[in-house]
């Protein structure tokens, strides 16, 4: 695989310290809020239980899967069987990877969205597999454009990905549009991955579907969830997949031969997050709604489009074209100023002219960051 871009930004935002520069991180979509103090305190409490020290086996994860599916029955109105339907994962990246090992051969292709979250090139390539690009452009809402796929790629696939909310550019998908996905996938004889971390990182009246309200028998499908966004639960490394019970079961056996399942008293400490009423996950979503309100105007101020994000902790920017390509301007301005973004081109090549900011630091940092962007542009170069 070759060398990842966010390296190169590390890189960039190491010069700068040794600068002596303050750093403002905005590449890196790590929530720097608490987890509920709820969620503390069952993982303190389990820390004195003795019984959970020892390796879990899947009956050990019950309390989990059983309470992942109240979660799709409460947020989605979707019934699952916890026991054939629900699969605790060490996050949902630990579970992308070891899904594409379960369900394809070496050589088989996968449909990826293009600009996507690089993991899941990574993945594609641990599996061995061909990667068909789909073009997400602002023209068509940074949606795929599924019928326009050529016959060749869709001989060889046995994957489409899908991500919405998305990331990197914080689009949002309409139950409509999962019909439609839904639809392509069983003309095709194709297996639908739904990654769906940002399911409760929604604002204002907007919540995002599941595709299991459209496939609710879970013949095609299977999300992925995470509580690293909605919980701030991300160093935790918990989450679950959820969906077709034969592809659930082929991921078991791959994740049975390398890894157990998550320390006992994470897998209590992310029940209860599940269990939690839907406050606590709107205020949270509340931070980022703040942030996004605070930051897009400057934005916009500066002469750079973007949308407005109906979700997700991202604001995706297109650069004027007086500006260099996005890896350039980013790792420049990182160690020129301290304010590091994520080079659109990281997420591929569809990416290129954008850039990425991540919602992660308070509104004064994200305004502080604006003006030393303006700064660095007015500065002849």
């Amino acid at each position: 695989m070759p060398e990842s871009i966010f390296t190169v930004m590390d890189r960039a935002k190491s010069a700068a310290r040794s600068n002596g520069l303050d750093v403002i991180d905005l590449s890196i979509g790590s929530s720097d809020l608490a987890p509920p103090i709820a969620v503390l305190d069952a993982l303190r409490e389990a820390t004195r239980d003795p019984s959970t020290y020892r390796y879990p086996l899947h009956s050990d994860t019950a309390d989990l899967r059983s309470a992942a599916a109240l979660y799709m029955r409460r947020r989605f109105d979707v019934t699952l069987d916890a026991e054939r339907y629900v699969l605790p994962l060490i996050g949902a990246q630990e579970g992308l990877a070891h899904l594409l090992l379960a369900v394809t051969d070496p050589g088989d292709t996968i449909l990826l969205p293009d600009p996507a979250y690089p993991p899941y090139l990574g993945a594609a390539t641990l599996a061995g597999l061909h990667v068909h690009r789909l073009p997400l452009t602002a023209e068509n809402a940074f949606l795929p454009r599924l019928d326009v796929i050529r016959e060749d790629a869709l001989r060889r696939a046995k994957v489409l990905l899908l991500n919405y909310p998305n990331n990197p550019t914080s689009a949002t998908a309409t139950v409509t549009f999962f019909e439609e996905a839904v639809r392509f996938c069983r003309a095709h004889d194709l297996l639908l991955v739904h990654d769906h971390p940002y399911a409760e990182t929604t604002f204002g009246d907007y919540r995002a579907p599941s595709a299991l309200e459209v496939d609710r028998d879970a013949l095609t499908t299977v999300e992925l969830h995470s509580l690293s966004k909605s919980f701030s639960m991300g160093g935790f490394r918990v989450g679950f997949a959820v969906g077709h019970p034969d592809v659930l079961a082929a991921l078991a056996r791959v994740k049975g031969a390398v890894d157990f399942h998550q320390y006992l008293g994470i897998q209590r400490a992310a029940a209860v997050a599940l269990n939690l009423p839907e406050s606590f996950a709107r205020e949270t979503a509340d931070v980022f709604e703040a942030r996004r309100d605070a930051l897009l105007p400057e934005v916009r101020r500066l002469g750079w489009t973007a949308d407005i994000p109906r979700a997700g902790m991202y604001v995706w920017a297109k650069l004027p074209p007086n500006l260099p390509n996005s890896l350039d301007f980013a790792s420049r301005l990182a160690r020129e100023t301290g304010v590091a973004l994520a080079p659109g081109v990281a997420f591929g090549p569809s990416g290129e002219g954008y850039v990425r900011f991540a919602l992660v630091r308070a509104p004064n940092d994200l305004l502080e960051a604006v003006r030393r962007i303006e700064a660095y542009c007015a500065t002849p170069t």
